[in-house]
């Protein structure tokens, strides 16, 4: 019994110890504290500081470079109570200069399984309506497609199960894009990693 209570006395011990080693190595960090829209500008209200045991693998923010993350644009959507990693904001305008923006709305079933992220290569496609051909097309040619990057996904619409994607494309193809979306013939697919 001597020896038993001993053991369970050394063991306690040992659990205290690396509690008090891990709670030694807690980590100030970056978090947001309102909800921040892809492409909004950082403000010091947004964000805040925690300290937490961090393992590793996670990357965050320090809480010393809150001020250079100030200023900067959400790449992603951003929800309280969740840390700031880098990748989550940049310097970059999220439509750059010679861009248009195009809002597309995919019903239920035109929206990919993969969830669409900020940065993500697009093809906006083409598709005639059935019986109608492109002008300048062979019936049996490929579709007219034009490149695109997504920006923003909206959650799907209660009721419809709409979700609208904004896409950048280039100043030349906006116009069309529009068009298309407007006539009902447009798709959108994403692109392979790397574009091709």
């Amino acid at each position: 019994m001597i020896a038993l209570s001993l053991g369970l006395i050394a063991a306690g011990g040992a659990g205290v110890a690396v509690l008090l080693l891990q709670v030694g190595h807690r980590t100030q960090v970056v978090t947001v504290v309102r909800d921040v829209q892809v492409g909004q500008v950082l403000t010091a209200k947004d964000l805040g500081k925690a300290s937490v045991a961090l393992d590793s693998t996670v990357k965050a923010v320090n809480a010393d470079d809150l001020g250079q993350v100030v200023g900067k644009r959400a790449a992603v959507e951003l929800r309280p109570g969740s840390l700031l990693a880098p990748s989550q904001v940049t310097r970059d305008d999220l439509v750059k200069a010679g861009e248009q923006l195009v809002p597309i709305g995919l019903k239920p079933d035109q929206v990919p399984a993969t969830a669409l992220m900020p940065g993500q290569k697009v093809q906006l496609v083409h598709v005639p309506v059935q019986g109608e051909a492109e002008i300048d097309k062979a019936p049996d040619s490929s579709p007219r497609t034009l490149p695109g990057r997504v920006v923003k996904a909206s959650g799907a619409a209660p009721g419809t199960g709409v979700v609208v994607v904004d896409v950048a494309t280039s100043a030349d193809d906006g116009p069309t894009a529009a068009a298309w979306v407007a006539a009902g013939t447009l798709r959108l697919v994403l692109a392979a990693p790397g574009g091709r």
